[in-house]
C-alpha cells in the first residue's frame, strides 16, 4: 500500500467514550462476544453490496464471491477480519466509527448506573457492535474502501480506544473493509485457529456466507504453500432456509442476536414456511426487553427483507402494523423481485397479504406465550404492553385478538399490577353482571382510592383500573370484548343493570324525587361550573364525586391534547352528591344561601381533587375552607 495522505487526528463523540470506557473495563465475563459482532457487522456490509450490485453490477468490480475472511498471527498477537463486502468511505467511516448515530443514546446513558453487572444488560440494549473489539484488543485498525470509489480513495482508520482517532488516506486495491486487532497480552488466546474456530461455530455458524480460515499445515516449514488456502468453517447456509428440525435453540437465539443486534436471548420466536398461492419464510422474534427508542417515531423498525435468500433491506416496516414495531427477524419471499423498492412494497397487493398473514402469526405466537408461560408473558407485558396497546385503534381486525392479550391491574388484584386478562375477569362476573366495568386515572393510588368504587366495594364487583397514559383513548377504540361492553364507572350515569334489585332502583327514585329541592339549589350555587347535578348512586362513604358527560373527554385525554399543544373542547363535569351524607344533610339544612353556596363550592373542589384534576382557583378555594374553619372554630 502506497504512503498514507490527508492524516488527522479526531475525538470521539462524548458519548462513544463513555461506551468505550465501559467496554475497556471488561463489562462482559463473555470477552468472545466481540468476533461475532465484528462478524455480524462484515455480514451485514456484504448484505448491503449484494443489494447495491442488482442496480449497479459495476460495483462488483468483477469479484462476485463473497466472503469474510479470518486470520492471526500469533507472534505478532493480531487477529484480522477482511470482508469483500460494501466498505467505506472516509466520511462513512468517520460517521460509523467516531460516532453513534442512534436516537435514545442520551436516555441510555442517562440510565448508566455505575453497576458493571446493570449496565452490561444496558449496553446490550443498546447494541454497540464494533466498539466491542476493544474488549480484547488494545489497538484496532481499519483499511476500508467503498466499492465503486477509485483504489486511491482507500481509508486507514486506528485508535487505542481511549478518546480519540487517527483517520488517513491511502492506495486500497480491493474493496471492502480489513480490520486489525492488536490483541492485549492477556488476550492471546484468541490468536489461535482451533479458539477462533470455535467461536465461530458457536456464534456466527448461522451466517449465509462463508466465513473463511487458513487451513492449518502440519508439516516442514518449506512445504506450506506461500499463499494461504482457505477453508470456509460455517455451515455458510441461511437458517431460515433449514428445517426446523435441523436448527438448535441455541442457533436460534443466536440468530436472533445477529438480526437484532440485541445482547440477550429473545423471549420466544418463530419459524414459519408458506407455500402455494403466496411463498415466503418468516423467521419472527419477540425481544426480551424494550429498546430505549421504542417511542422514538424515527427510530428503524421493521423486518430485514430478502427475495429468494438476496438481501433487500434492513427495517422493511411494510410487513408488520406500527404497534408490532418491536417484532424482530426475516423474511424471504419468492414472489417479489430483486429490484423491488421501498415505494414499490407500499403499493404490492402482496405485501398487504404477507402483513395480514405475518400479524397473526405474532399475535398468535403472543398468545401460545401467554398461555403456556404467564411468567414470561408478564415480562413481556412490562417492556411491551403500552405498545401492543395502540392495536386496538390501528388493527380493527384483529381487535377481539389484541384485546384477549392486554393486562390491567384491577379491584382484585394488590399493588397495581397490570395481570388481569379480560377473559379472566369476565370468569369472575356476579351473577346478573353483563358489562366490564373500569375506571381510568392519573395512578393506581389515586383510582383505588377514588369515590367512584364504592358502590362497587359495597356490591363486590370487580373493576379494572387503567392508570398508562394511552388507557383513556386505548378505550375509546374498545368497546366491547367477547360480546360484554364496556362501562367506564366515572362516566354518564351509572346503571347497574340486573346488580341492582328492583328494590334498589325503587328507593333511588324516592330519593331523587325527595331531594330535587336540594339538586335545584345546588345547580344554583354551582352556576355554569357543572352541566347537571343530580343525586348519587355510586357513593356509599364520600359526600360527592365528579361524573364525565358520557361524550366529554376525560382527564387523560385532556391532559395528552394539551400537552401536544391541541385545543381541548369546553365540557362541564355533572356533579353528583350521596343523600345520605352527614355532610349533604347539614348542607340540605343550611338556610343562608351565601354559607350554602361556600360550601357547596368546597364540595365540588373535593370531589375535582378527589378525581385527580386540578382546581382552576385554588385561592378561592383556599378561602373558603379557612372562612369555614374560622366559623367552626369561634
Amino acid at each position: 500500500m502506497s504512503a498514507e495522505t490527508q492524516k488527522e487526528t479526531l475525538g470521539f463523540q462524548t458519548e462513544v467514550k463513555q461506551l468505550l470506557h465501559l467496554m475497556i473495563h471488561s463489562l462482559y465475563s463473555n470477552k468472545e462476544i466481540f468476533l461475532r459482532e465484528l462478524i455480524s457487522n462484515a455480514s451485514d456490509a456484504v448484505d448491503k453490496l449484494r443489494f447495491e450490485a442488482l442496480a449497479k453490477p459495476e460495483l462488483l468490480e468483477g469479484g462476485d464471491e463473497l466472503r469474510i475472511r479470518l486470520s492471526f498471527d500469533a507472534e505478532a498477537n493480531t487477529i484480522t477480519l477482511d470482508d469483500n463486502g460494501i466498505g467505506m468511505s472516509r466520511e462513512e467511516t468517520i460517521a460509523h466509527l467516531g460516532t453513534i448515530a442512534k436516537s435514545g443514546t442520551a436516555d441510555f446513558l442517562k440510565n448508566l448506573s455505575g453497576d458493571q453487572k446493570k449496565d452490561s444488560h444496558l449496553i446490550g440494549q443498546f447494541g454497540v457492535g464494533f466498539y466491542s473489539a476493544f474488549i480484547v484488543a488494545e489497538r484496532v485498525e481499519v483499511f476500508t474502501r467503498r466499492a465503486g470509489l477509485p483504489a486511491s480513495e482507500g481509508v486507514h482508520w486506528a485508535s487505542k480506544g481511549e478518546g480519540e482517532f487517527e483517520i488517513a488516506t491511502l492506495d486500497k486495491p480491493e474493496r471492502g473493509t480489513r480490520i486489525v486487532l492488536h490483541l492485549k497480552k492477556d488476550e492471546s488466546e484468541f490468536a489461535n485457529g482451533w479458539r477462533l474456530r470455535n467461536v465461530v461455530k458457536k456464534y456466527s455458524d448461522h451466517i449465509a456466507l462463508p466465513i473463511e480460515l487458513p487451513k492449518e499445515h502440519l508439516g516442514k516449514e518449506e512445504d506450506k504453500p506461500a499463499e494461504p488456502e482457505w477453508e470456509t468453517i460455517n455451515r455458510a447456509s441461511a437458517l431460515w432456509t433449514r428445517p426446523r428440525t435441523e436448527v438448535t435453540d441455541e442457533q436460534y437465539k443466536e440468530f436472533y442476536k445477529h438480526v437484532s443486534h440485541d445482547f440477550d436471548d429473545p423471549l420466544t420466536w418463530s419459524h414459519n414456511k408458506v407455500e402455494g398461492k403466496l411463498e415466503y419464510t418468516s423467521l419472527l422474534y419477540v425481544p426480551n426487553r424494550a429498546p430505549f427508542d421504542l417511542y422514538h417515531r424515527e427510530a428503524p423498525k421493521g423486518l430485514k427483507l430478502y427475495v429468494q435468500r438476496v438481501f433487500i433491506m434492513d427495517q422493511a416496516d411494510e410487513f408488520l402494523p406500527l404497534y408490532l414495531r418491536f417484532i424482530k427477524g426475516v423474511v424471504d419471499s419468492n414472489d417479489l423481485s430483486l429490484n423491488v423498492s421501498r415505494e414499490i412494497l407500499q403499493k404490492d397487493p402482496v405485501i398487504d397479504s404477507m402483513k395480514s398473514a405475518l400479524t397473526k402469526r405474532v399475535l398468535d405466537m403472543l398468545e401460545k406465550l401467554a398461555k403456556n408461560d404467564p411468567e414470561q408473558y408478564k415480562n413481556f407485558w412490562k417492556a411491551f404492553g403500552q405498545v401492543l396497546k395502540e392495536g386496538p385503534a390501528e388493527d380493527f381486525a384483529n381487535k377481539e385478538k389484541i384485546a384477549g392479550l392486554l393486562r390491567f391491574a384491577s379491584t382484585a388484584g394488590e399493588g397495581g399490577e397490570q395481570s388481569v386478562a379480560l377473559a379472566d375477569y369476565v370468569s369472575r362476573f356476579k351473577e346478573g353482571q353483563d358489562k366490564i366495568y373500569y375506571l381510568t386515572g392519573e395512578s393506581y393510588d389515586q383510582v383505588k382510592n377514588s369515590p367512584h368504587l364504592e358502590v362497587f366495594r359495597k356490591k363486590g364487583i370487580e373493576v379494572l383500573l387503567l392508570t398508562d397514559r394511552i388507557d383513556e383513548w386505548l378505550m375509546s377504540h374498545l368497546s366491547e370484548f367477547d360480546g360484554k361492553q364496556f362501562v367506564d364507572v366515572a362516566r354518564g350515569d351509572l346503571d347497574l343493570g340486573n346488580l341492582d334489585s328492583e328494590e334498589d332502583k325503587k328507593a333511588q327514585e324516592e330519593v331523587a324525587k325527595e331531594k330535587e329541592g336540594l339538586v335545584e339549589r345546588l345547580k344554583s350555587a354551582l352556576g355554569d361550573e357543572v352541566a347537571e347535578v343530580r343525586v348519587s348512586h355510586r357513593l356509599t362513604d364520600s359526600p360527592a364525586i365528579l361524573a364525565i358527560g358520557q361524550q366529554d373527554l376525560g382527564l387523560q385525554m385532556r391532559q395528552i391534547l394539551e400537552a401536544s399543544g391541541q385545543k381541548v373542547p369546553d365540557s362541564k363535569p355533572i356533579f353528583e352528591f350521596n343523600p345520605s351524607h352527614p355532610l349533604i344533610e347539614k348542607l340540605d339544612a343550611e338556610p343562608d344561601e351565601d354559607r350554602f353556596a361556600d360550601l357547596s363550592h368546597i364540595l365540588f373542589d373535593q370531589a375535582a381533587l378527589a378525581a385527580g384534576d386540578s382546581l382552576k382557583d385554588p385561592a378561592a378555594y383556599v378561602q373558603r375552607l379557612n372562612k369555614l374553619l374560622v366559623e367552626l372554630s369561634a
